[in-house]
């Protein structure tokens, strides 16, 4: 499917069979599958794995409900299908940046920690510092190609990486890289020190003290211990976050605990929670839910999230 994205204009028959694989992939798996899935009460009944993922995550089987389609409207539309019961109301709440929020706590970076404070945007401000240009003109692609190495840099991305994904040479990336540790120097001193704690140690730690053992730093295999090295550097950010929507979610749990009105969590999407709330309290349980989830824990930066309501899962997006 890649390869054929990229010659996509080559012929017109492309289009159409990339158009007919996602319709039959949608259909088989979303539609058929999801259909073969419901329960006697008109509801689907996923499991929850907390222990599956070497990140910490939350994972989800039969079905896979944290993977419905979302960047294509075709795929989207499959949301539509779920509603909540007669007299309730979906509200969902997801982090904002939270990867990036938890990486000028951990580096204590000065122009990661402004921003935040001062609700500014993050790719405009990296793209300005990385293209040299005032803020004011930043333009829509340097800023795409900022989220880029804003986000890669979290994963430990090389060049070659970011080249691939803005589809630019690996020199112009390299340079993106090294323009962006230039202008944050913390951050680039926080990586440093994360792969040399993971050598030493031989894992890696989340803010709250969860540790991932990474052999593969150690490997005298050059790729493998590269692969342990992008390990040691993401591990303490996402699986932050992982522990973080945990946390989040105990304390939703018990705010609808104690209200007694038959709300509930319904769904939990990496750093997105969903909870099925009665008619017309729509505006209390929001402000229960951004409450529990903006005050989870305390960082050098405040968790924020967007929060919305809807009378199905494709009105929350």
């Amino acid at each position: 499917a890649d390869i054929l994205e990229k010659i996509r204009e080559s012929h017109p028959i492309i289009p159409l069979i990339l158009e007919y694989r996602t319709l039959s992939k949608i259909n088989s798996t979303y539609i058929e599958g999801l259909l073969a899935l419901v329960s006697d009460d008109g509801k689907i009944h996923a499991n929850f794995q907390q222990t599956a993922t070497a990140t910490g995550r939350i994972s989800c089987t039969e079905p896979n409900l944290q993977n419905i389609p979302v960047r294509q409207e075709i795929g989207r539309s499959v949301r539509k299908a779920f509603v909540p019961c007669d007299g309730y109301v979906l509200t969902g709440a997801d982090y904002s940046q939270i990867e990036l929020r938890i990486l000028a706590h951990l580096s204590s970076e000065p122009h990661l920690i402004e921003a935040f404070r001062e609700g500014l945007d993050i790719h405009k401000i990296t793209a300005s510092k990385v293209f040299n240009v005032p803020l004011s003109e930043v333009t829509k692609e340097q800023r795409g190609n900022a989220k880029a190495v804003n986000f890669g840099v979290i994963y430990g991305m090389s060049g070659f990486g970011l080249s691939e994904e803005l589809s630019i040479d690996i020199k112009t990336a390299g340079s993106y890289i090294k323009d962006y540790f230039d202008t944050n120097p913390e951050v680039y001193n926080l990586m440093s020190n994360l792969k040399t704690e993971a050598k030493e140690k031989g894992y890696a730690s989340t803010i709250f003290g969860r540790k991932r053992y990474i052999p593969e730093i150690n490997s005298p295999n050059f790729m493998v211990r590269q692969a342990g090295e992008r390990l040691a550097m993401n591990t303490p950010i996402q699986g932050s976050a992982a522990d973080i929507i945990k946390l989040a979610m105990i304390s939703t749990y018990r705010s609808l605990l104690a209200k007694d009105s038959g709300a509930r969590l319904i769904l939990q999407i990496h750093d997105e929670l969903i909870i099925e709330v009665p008619s017309g309290l729509e505006e209390e349980y929001k402000e229960i839910l951004r409450h529990d989830m903006e005050n989870a824990t305390e960082l050098q930066v405040k968790l924020e999230v967007d929060i919305h309501t809807a009378d199905d899962w494709y009105g929350l997006k």
